[in-house]
């Protein structure tokens, strides 16, 4: 897909990876809506701040019916709760798969008709490391990314007919709030991903694995799970 004049709405685009997708977009030519629960908190240059709650799916019918325009979603936006499967509280299991794989999968069905309207395009799923690697201490975050790995992959599938492309990133640590208290030396910069996420658009990529952990786990992916001795 050709960067240059493409019309593209990115949710989350108020911070860490989504902001650094929003200004890379600009910076290759792209038009922007940057989508965000609040659009005041967009402070970048060259963007139009776009309301977009991807819990909330009359705000996601109003982008869709603002952002007519548009071809290219990128999926970007998402919560960690840090709750386990067992352990955790239900409230915060059921919040994170609203966020992180309805809020996709609402937006994906809003604007797949106005991608498909526009001549084609396509669709960028901001995903996890932990789409394939679930420790139980993430085990809510892991099965919502999970989740969302399915969704792209259907997806795929059923919008390859309406000329519309559908794309995984999964990327491991970045240097983003939502891994602050990661050492630095663990975690990858959020402007090198969006980099490699804008690169792997242009060129078709169906999954774009953005650093070692990850490209290391997705080849453990055949190995047998361990278990508990009895």
């Amino acid at each position: 897909m050709e960067l240059k004049n493409a019309v593209a709405v990115v949710t989350g685009a108020n911070r860490g990876l989504g902001r650094h997708l929003a200004a890379q977009l600009v910076e290759h030519g792209a038009k922007v809506y940057a989508a965000a629960r609040l659009p005041e908190t967009v402070d970048l240059q060259g963007v139009t701040p776009l309301r977009l709650d991807v819990t909330d799916e009359e705000s996601i019918r109003e982008a869709a019916r603002i952002a007519s325009d548009a071809t290219l979603l990128i999926n970007n936006a998402g919560i960690s709760t840090g709750a386990p499967l067992i352990g955790g509280d239900l409230g915060e299991v059921r919040r994170e798969m609203e966020t992180n794989f309805f809020g996709p999968l609402a937006t994906t069905r809003a604007f797949a008709p106005v991608i498909e309207g526009n001549g084609g395009g396509t669709v960028l799923n901001v995903l996890s490391v932990l789409s394939w690697m679930h420790p139980a201490a993430l085990g809510s975050y892991a099965a919502s990314k999970a989740a969302a790995w399915a969704l792209t992959g259907a997806t795929r599938e059923e919008l390859a007919s309406r000329g519309i492309t559908v794309s995984a990133l999964h990327v491991g640590y970045m240097d983003t709030d939502m891994a602050a208290a990661v050492p630095a030396d663990q975690k990858t910069a959020a402007a090198d991903v969006a980099a490699q996420a804008l690169y792997g658009i242009e060129t078709g990529r169906p999954e774009i694995v953005a650093d070692e952990i990850t490209r290391q786990i997705k080849q453990s992916l055949a190995t047998t799970p361990q278990t508990n001795a009895a």
